[in-house]
């Protein structure tokens, strides 16, 4: 079934042409994060795509995958400011925040900004923080403002937070409450590199000389990519195709998914349509298309639905996981 309709054809034509003009920077960045991220090929695709699409992304895995190696290539790579905070279990709310400092010449209280007040944030190690750290970055992630005492900051654009997490079942973690995961758009699992790529990294590492990461990328040329991307075209049949697969999470009788009905303890929200529908497009943009396919929603799908679905008891001691719900869904529901 055609996804484009005729009256679209011209449209897409010229949009299609402003993409790869302002799609240029994509291949840019990526070169640049080459210099010091060997493979790791989907993670740096999905931290593209949350730059894209003005969402929050958080990265999980074992320590020494390139999590934060790779946020902070990233963060060389562009013209912004960078703050990076590691969470642990005696940080305090104003420690990220920033907080109010009494100064004795002008006998009163002054604001002191935290490190939020950046334009890139990485959240390292976000679930080694207790919940009340946490969730001091919930109005930050959502509002993209600050209160400090009586009055609200907004945070400058781009405003990007890039957390990385241990595996739940490591010790000392906190998991992260269902209200602040929601907050993420992405969540992204990754895993060990290939053999040769392992290979790769040992030998880079054995170099002498670090690979210098320069900055290749304005904020204006991210700002208006963004843009951009929320002008991809996405046909009636795509808007139905992502309501289905949401709505299956949490009606799956309806799509005769009657066996993973008691596996889930509750499906994803309004925010996990709209999230699946700009990472898509996001998606299109960096494959230079000026129109989504059902193939961008299927590839990115995992990713922002991942987190989304609660599993209940039963699904935990049957040990089925979220990605295997995701499959049963992807392969139930009709694709346009």
């Amino acid at each position: 079934m055609d996804i484009i309709s005729s009256n679209t054809s011209i449209d897409i034509a010229s949009l299609n042409e402003k993409i790869n003009r302002e799609s240029s920077f994509v291949d840019v960045l990526s070169m640049e994060l080459g210099k010091s991220i060997v493979g790791q090929k989907y993670m740096v695709e999905r931290l593209m795509l949350a730059l894209l699409s003005n969402g929050h992304i958080l990265l999980e895995g074992v320590p020494g995958l390139a999590k934060t190696l790779a946020i902070k290539s990233m963060a060389s790579a562009i013209h912004a400011k960078f703050a990076r905070i590691q969470f642990t279990p005696d940080l305090l709310p104003a420690d990220l925040i920033g907080t109010m400092i009494y100064n004795q010449k002008e006998n009163d209280f002054a604001v002191k900004k935290g490190p939020i007040f950046a334009n890139l944030i990485l959240a390292d190690e976000i679930n080694r923080a207790p919940a009340k750290v946490q969730s001091a970055l919930l109005e930050a992630m959502q509002e993209k403002q600050v209160t400090i005492g009586e009055h609200s900051y907004k945070l400058e654009e781009p405003f990007l937070v890039l957390a990385t997490q241990n595996p739940i079942e490591q010790e000392g973690t906190y998991p992260l409450p269902e209200a602040q995961i929601d907050r993420f758009m992405l969540k992204v699992v990754v895993t060990y590199p290939k053999k040769e790529e392992e290979q790769l990294i040992i030998r880079q590492n054995m170099q002498l000389s670090d690979k210098v990461i320069n900055a290749v990328v304005k904020k204006e040329e991210i700002l208006n990519a963004r843009k951009t991307v929320r002008e991809v075209y996405m046909d009636e049949k795509i808007e139905r195709y992502i309501l289905d697969i949401v709505f299956a999470t949490r009606k799956p009788e309806d799509y005769k998914l009657d066996k993973i009905k008691p596996l889930i303890s509750y499906g994803g929200s309004p925010r996990a349509s709209i999230n699946l529908a700009v990472a898509s497009k996001a998606y299109a943009f960096i494959k230079r298309r000026g129109y989504v396919i059902p193939e961008d929603v299927r590839a990115i799908c995992f990713d922002v639905m991942r987190h989304r679905i609660g599993l209940t008891y039963e699904a935990e001691a049957e040990n089925v996981t979220s990605e295997e719900i995701i499959s049963e869904i992807l392969n139930a529901v009709e694709v346009p």
